[in-house]
This record gives structure tokens, sequence and C-alpha cells, in this order.
């Protein structure tokens, strides 16, 4: 079986979070911002906190093992081949939507594309898209390599099977 990859498009807290604990699981992990200065920051933070948890004795894997499955993007060139995306930009839905739409050109039409937002309705991003039933939520609480806690939340128009899988992919 090969090794699943995770997009995560939004390279601050919350992305930067979400990345580590993928990394962390075993994921290969794209992090994705349009700002390269964002990602150097993100970057650098990995580094200190993934090591930090091992310095520390609650992880127990090499740290260069977690973050050597951690590359930095500025274009979203691997989209195509995620088997999951997970989007942590801005609580600005225009921005969410439109990066949705620009995402269901790119991708199969069977990949999940997540949202970690915690005050817009799923089901108010999903009606803007062609298939809203791969929409899902998977709301993060920060710090995300701490808190262990993720809202799976489904729109009215999620699929089961969507919901089923991001129950099944955040507890791996």
């Amino acid at each position: 079986m090969k090794q699943q990859s995770v997009l995560v498009i939004g390279a601050g807290f919350m992305g930067s979070g979400i990345a580590q604990v993928c990394a962390q699981s075993g994921y290969r992990v794209h992090l994705n911002d349009v700002k390269p200065e964002a990602l150097g920051k993100a970057e650098k933070g990995l580094q200190w906190s993934v090591n930090k948890l091992t310095e520390k004795g609650f992880l127990q894997e090499d740290p260069d093992k977690i973050l050597n499955r951690l590359t930095y993007e500025t274009d979203l060139s691997s989209a195509a081949e995620a088997d999951w995306i997970i989007e942590a930009v801005l609580e600005v839905e225009a921005l969410k939507i439109d990066l949705f739409k620009a995402l269901e050109e790119k991708i199969p039409a069977t990949t999940p594309l997540a949202t970690n937002t915690s005050s817009i309705p799923i089901t108010r991003i999903a009606s803007h898209l062609n298939r809203p039933e791969r929409v899902l939520g998977l709301h993060f609480f920060g710090p995300v390599p701490f808190m262990g806690l993720v809202e799976v939340v489904k729109g009215e128009r999620t699929g089961d099977n969507v919901f089923e899988a991001g129950v099944d992919f955040i507890t791996s």
C-alpha cells in the first residue's frame, strides 16, 4: 500500500500544526502557502517543535524521519496527487470557496476537501462546488500537536463515505 499524502493549505499556526500531526502520523505532507516567508517560518517552527517533542520524550520516532515527510510549496502542484486536502487559510468565506473551486479543477473527483473552519457552515461552502458530497469539516483545536481534539463536521450533502473516511483519517 502506498503512503498516503496530505496537502495542507495555509502555513500559519493551525496549518503548521495540522501538517505536523499528519507527518507524525506517517503521512507525506505538502504544506502550501502563497507567501514564501510564511513557509520559511513554518519550516523553522516545525523543526523546533518536532525536535522539542522528541527531546521531551513525547515522540519516539527519529525527528528527521518525521521532518523528511514534510515538503513546502507555494503552488498547488501536489493537489492532483494528494489523498487528502485540508485548508487552514484565513476565516474568509469567499477565500475558502474560491480555493475549493480552483482545487476542484485540479483534483480527482473522489479526493476529499476538508476545511478547518470554526465558523462557516460546511453546507454553505460546499454549495458553491460541483461535488459538494466530498466537502467536510475537520476542525482541529490548537495548539494542534497538543490538543488531540478534532471535530469531524458533516454538511447537508457530505457523503457518508467521505464523513466515515474523515473519521478514519483523524483516528489514524
